[in-house]
């Protein structure tokens, strides 16, 4: 069995969640998980890797269980984001670690990777997007927003915060819906409905066009540092293109590509080969 420890620690004045298991003095995978999800994203994979790797999954500041100050307090951005998570893991005490991104958690992680190269071993990224090929027409209505920040166009985004949307992007591009448990989605509806959470969503919406202007600098990251990096992608996704995959080998030639026949959510139906993929890479 498993020993998976649930804890919250101060960073900085703001109370951060986090999922650990795995020994100690084993190499350490930090998870970083996406929208609108949470650190239980990994529920199914860290189980699978807890043998060979210390495992360390946070719930990103305003996501989960972490504390979600109110937006006067606290400004959601992905710089921000990536403030915290680089002093939690000084705080937690992590000095050299593989990163697994995803959605969210990869700009949030390619800031903190380019800004402390020597302490990142690897690079997992799941569906974790770094070039402009990888972003599909569904970013669309937010480009919109970016190029206008008018009330219609913020209003418009509420769209990707309504349940059966969040329920679709555990869904579109698999294979098989039925094999999907509605219980990541409807807990990430109810993290969700939180009063305040639809605002700082939106912000978080409006602050990716950041992630963008630092592709070059995430590009010359990769290029001068040469991380080990695997990219195993759900080809379905609506949102993030096998392209993005696929164009780390621009930067990266021993960049090893997987793309599984699944959608955004890959964990939810390929833990299994995404674990094995994993301990084949970083052994």
């Amino acid at each position: 069995m498993t020993s998976l420890a649930y804890r919250s620690v101060d960073v900085d004045g703001l109370r951060v969640f986090y999922r650990e298991a795995g020994p100690a003095d084993a190499p350490t995978l930090l998870l970083l998980h996406g929208f609108p999800s949470a650190g239980h994203m990994f529920r199914d994979l860290i189980p699978l890797l807890a043998g060979r790797f210390h495992l360390v999954a946070p719930d990103l500041p305003g996501f989960g269980q972490s504390e979600m100050p109110p937006r006067e307090a606290f400004d959601y951005t992905f710089e921000r984001l990536a403030d915290t998570i680089d002093r939690f893991t000084e705080v937690i005490g992590l000095d050299r670690f593989a990163l697994y991104v995803f959605d969210y958690g990869a700009p949030t992680g390619f800031r903190i990777a380019a800004r402390h190269p020597e302490r990142i071993t690897a690079i997992v990224s799941q569906n974790g997007n770094a070039y402009e090929e990888g972003l599909s027409e569904g970013w669309n209505p937010i480009r919109a927003y970016w190029q206008d920040r008018s009330p219609a166009n913020r209003e418009a985004l509420r769209a990707f915060l309504a349940p059966e949307t969040t329920r679709w992007q555990y869904t579109e591009g698999t294979p098989d819906p039925t094999a999907v448990s509605p219980d990541g989605s409807t807990l990430d509806n109810a993290y969700l409905a939180r009063p305040g959470a639809d605002e700082v969503q939106l912000d978080l919406l409006g602050d990716y066009r950041t992630n963008l202007a630092l592709y070059p600098r995430f590009q010359e990251y990769f290029r001068r540092h040469q991380p080990p990096l695997l990219a195993v992608w759900g080809r379905n996704d609506p949102f993030f293109l096998p392209a993005g995959a696929e164009a780390f080998t621009r930067d990266l030639p021993g960049a090893v590509v997987r793309l599984l026949d699944t959608g955004h959510f890959a964990l939810e139906t390929h833990a299994a080969e995404i674990a094995a993929a994993i301990e084949e890479f970083l052994g």
